[in-house]
């Protein structure tokens, strides 16, 4: 199965298990995904998923739970309308193609964009950039030195990349986050990518939220 494949099963299944964006245990995602080497595929797409802001973790009293991001939701609408996408293998589950239909009952003649709204204007995404900073630093206890890069891939296509530069900078300049250091730990390029060059300061790669 491709990994495009399996990245739209789980957020399917996770749209359907927490009808929309709600809370679901991780162990109840990956319940039916039978066999180590079929659960270890799904858990690699899962992380890629967290890590690119397309599903959000939460730990629920120990319990670890996911939920769909606006990232996530847009990137579902994505691929179940691709005519790349299809339900591979001879037989699908019950609960899979009947969260299927529900989708595409509820989304009717709805159109991608207007599944996840683009974020038009500076004010709606200082808003969902500082609601992703929180909840990055809570779930992955970054003691507030966030990667940019994780801000940016949680955001996903809702914005433009020189949009996300440009307000992220005005985030600054309005002394809401501090843009610090030029670098990531492992010096990935696509993490560097990812991050926000400025024009003062160069390449910037963790935010740190100001206090009043």
């Amino acid at each position: 199965m491709s990994t495009v494949n399996t990245e739209i099963r789980l957020l399917l299944n996770l749209w359907g298990l927490g009808n929309g964006q709600g809370l679901v245990k991780k162990s109840e995602l990956l319940r039916p995904y039978k066999g180590k080497e079929k659960k270890a595929v799904y858990e690699v797409s899962l992380n890629d998923l967290a890590d690119r802001g397309a599903i959000a973790f939460t730990m629920d009293k120990k319990v670890p739970k996911l939920s769909l991001t606006d990232a996530g939701l847009q990137q579902l609408a994505a691929g179940l309308l691709s005519a790349d996408f299809g339900f591979e293998g001879q037989l699908v589950g019950s609960r899979l193609a009947n969260a299927a239909l529900r989708w595409f009952r509820h989304y009717q003649g709805v159109s991608v964009d207007a599944i996840a709204p683009k974020i038009s204007t500076y004010d709606e995404f200082k808003a969902m950039a500082l609601e992703a900073y929180d909840r990055i630093n809570f779930e992955f206890s970054h003691n507030n030195f966030v990667p940019i890069y994780k801000i940016r891939r949680s955001i996903g296509e809702l914005v433009t990349r020189s949009e996300f530069n440009e307000w992220l900078i005005k985030m600054q300049a309005d002394d809401i986050l501090l843009l610090q250091e030029s670098g990531v730990e492992d010096s990935s390029p696509d993490k560097l990518q990812d991050s926000v060059s400025t024009p003062i300061s160069g390449l910037r790669c963790y935010a740190t939220k100001k206090t009043k």
